[in-house]
């Protein structure tokens, strides 16, 4: 399987995987699944990180490079997936869910998510604990 990580679902596999549920963390060590993360993830932490989020406290630089030495694959962004957002309905207004969710459906890919807004998006959506 094909498997796109959202923003949180990254950062909770690379930093704290106890708060993925024991199926979610199987799901992600299955050697038979591509795990993928986007240049929107990174793109996203970069902008939290420089905003000073106090809670926020992942360098973009140092979850692409854990993420790539945990043997993910970083998947850029690709002019048909910032395309296919302008016909996404408006379920949900964060820019980068929306632009994972467009990654997902051109790949296409499973989005693995705790966010239940991102749900009726598609099919492809994952929703995870």
């Amino acid at each position: 399987m094909r498997l796109l990580l959202d923003t949180h679902i990254l950062i909770w596999a690379l930093n704290d995987p106890s708060r993925l549920s024991p199926a979610t963390r199987d799901l992600l060590e299955d050697t038979g699944n591509d795990i993928f993360f986007s240049a929107a993830s990174i793109w996203e932490i970069a902008i939290k990180v420089r905003l000073g989020r106090v809670s926020f406290d992942h360098r973009p630089g140092h979850v692409t490079r854990t993420a790539l030495a945990t043997g993910f694959e970083a998947l850029p962004i690709r002019s048909d997936a910032a395309e296919k957002v302008e016909e996404l309905p408006l379920l949900h207004r964060d820019p980068f869910d929306r632009l994972l969710v467009a990654q997902a459906l051109c790949g296409p890919l499973r989005l693995v998510t705790a966010d239940t807004q991102i749900v009726p998006y598609t099919d492809l959506v994952m929703l995870v604990s």
